[in-house]
């Protein structure tokens, strides 16, 4: 595209996407829904088509459904240092609160007030998760209809085996993931060579863990959140699963309530959801902790995005390509509700924390105008009236 079409500046870009970053609440879907309602209709910086381009390949591509389609679009007009600085600017505003909430956490979290706050907020989180959960199956693998089903029947078998080997396990295989989204482009769409072949100041810093690491830690947890970026597909949730399974399960870096308030964190703060890295990362490792775990986490998706949007257009006509991704998601979307499964085991203790559950559930199914935020706001003075009261 000529240059004169260009209708704003590599500045603007940057700026509108500082901004999403810093007010955009509601989740990867509602992030997605701003990108097109003030790019493509209000400022009509890309065409329909290119924001169809982006979310088809966020789609296709591992790691977080919104931050692709930002990098996407810096792409379109700027290249790489388009896709470079608008992938930094929309992360950047969020990363900056979590790691923030990382430092009030680790001064107050063992204080009666603050266990009161998270007591209502971990049930909610389950509730959040849960919906979100029925909301990936009706989208990626089909709805719980007998017709769907049976069309569907090898995404509902992934689904199923998703839920069954986490719930037993305790934990996400990735091998599985890769089989089973093998098996089903191989079922479906088998590539041409298959067919032709047949095959602060210091003190409070000390205080808050900003520099409390180790070198052995720090390497692990590279070497864990890139795997977590490069190999889970979906919305930002999809990685909760994989996150739990290493977590907390693998390496005990965080017991469960604290695992349960990382992925709250990430829901009260706008941005991808998938920011929860940086959270973890900060328990674990201090601010390097949070600077690798984010890193590492939004790297794939960034080098995805980079190497497969120049010839993107082609690549999306690939039904091989979609059928693997079809596949991948089908299982990794089944993990998700075998780790609610899991997560809720331990999160939900009481009657309390069950009606929270239940009602954050109703509270996002019925009253439209409540977000994530809002419900976590409330559950969090529930949490502190049962325990105060």
């Amino acid at each position: 595209m000529e240059k004169e079409k260009i209708l704003y500046t590599l500045s603007d870009l940057v700026i509108y996407f500082l901004k999403l970053g810093t007010w955009g609440f509601g989740g990867p879907v509602a992030l997605v829904g701003y990108m097109n309602t003030d790019l493509v209709e209000n400022k009509k910086w890309i065409t329909e088509e290119e924001y169809k381009e982006g979310l088809a390949l966020a789609q296709l591509a591992p790691g977080p459904l919104a931050a692709q389609l930002g990098i996407y679009i810096g792409f379109v007009h700027y290249r790489f240092l388009g896709a470079t600085l608008a992938g930094l600017a929309f992360v950047l505003p969020s990363f900056v609160m979590v790691v923030l909430l990382g430092m009030a956490y680790r001064l107050y979290s063992g204080l009666p007030w603050m266990l009161a706050v998270f007591y209502g907020v971990s049930a909610a989180v389950i509730g959040i998760i849960a919906i979100s959960a029925y909301r990936l199956t009706i989208k990626s693998v089909g709805k719980f209809t007998f017709a769907d089903v049976k069309g569907k029947w090898l995404l509902w078998l992934f689904y199923s085996v998703g839920i069954a080997i986490t719930v037993i396990t305790q934990k996400e295989d990735m091998l599985l993931f890769t089989a089973c989204g093998i098996i089903y482009m191989l079922v479906k769409a088998p590539p041409k060579w298959f067919r032709k072949s047949g095959a602060l100041p210091s003190i409070f810093l000390i205080g808050t863990g900003f520099w409390q690491y180790e070198g052995k830690t720090l390497q692990e947890i590279g070497w864990f959140f890139l795997k977590a970026g490069a190999l889970v597909f979906g919305s930002g949730l999809a990685i909760v699963p994989f996150l739990h399974g290493g977590v907390v399960e693998q390496f005990g870096w965080l017991n469960e309530r604290e695992f349960v308030d990382s992925v709250a964190v990430a829901m009260i703060t706008p941005g991808p959801v998938v920011i929860t890295v940086a959270f973890i990362g900060y328990l674990v490792a201090g601010f390097p902790g949070a600077c690798i775990a984010a890193f590492a986490t939004f790297l794939p998706c960034y080098l995805f995005t980079v190497a497969l949007a120049p010839s993107f257009k082609k690549i999306a006509k690939n039904a091989s390509i979609k059928a693997f991704v079809e596949g991948i998601t089908s299982v990794v979307v089944g993990a998700l509700v075998g780790a609610v499964l899991v997560i809720a085991k331990r999160s939900i203790i009481d009657i309390p924390t069950a009606l929270i559950a239940i009602a954050s559930i109703f509270a996002l199914i019925y009253v439209k105008k409540l977000k994530e935020p809002h419900i976590i706001a409330i559950a969090a003075v529930a949490g502190i009236l049962i325990k105060f009261m």
